[in-house]
């Protein structure tokens, strides 16, 4: 069976002096602890622990004026997480960052898409 062409695609990050305030696997994690309620459980859903989920949210916090998750202690049965409002306006905000531009590259991609070998290299 043949494989379809890879698509190109654009990803996009926010980047504030040496980090990366949000970008697609932020904005990812993001909408994982809105759906889920729960950093851990977020993070098992991405394939990444506890600690690099809790490491990159504690980044975006520190990125922005107010925090974008907050959470509280207490174990499996209390505990859990949230988006702030902030964290949900930053989320919608990235969410249509990456639609408008993927509107006005569409083009161009296809372009590109027809420059690009059928199958891509192993990683």
């Amino acid at each position: 069976m043949a494989s379809e062409s890879p698509q190109p695609r654009l990803r996009f990050r926010l980047v504030l002096g040496r980090s990366i305030a949000i970008g697609p696997g932020k904005a990812d994690l993001l909408a994982a602890i809105a759906e889920t309620g729960s950093i851990s459980a977020a993070g098992r859903s991405m394939g990444m622990s506890y600690k690099k989920a809790w490491y990159l949210i504690d980044t975006m916090n520190r990125c922005f004026r107010e925090p974008l998750v907050v959470a509280s202690k207490g174990g499996s049965a209390r505990g859990g997480a949230q988006l702030t409002t902030m964290g949900e306006k930053v989320l919608e905000l990235y969410r249509s960052i990456e639609n408008q531009a993927a509107k006005a590259a569409a083009r161009d991609l296809d372009r590109f898409a027809a420059l690009v070998v059928d199958e891509p290299p192993e990683g």
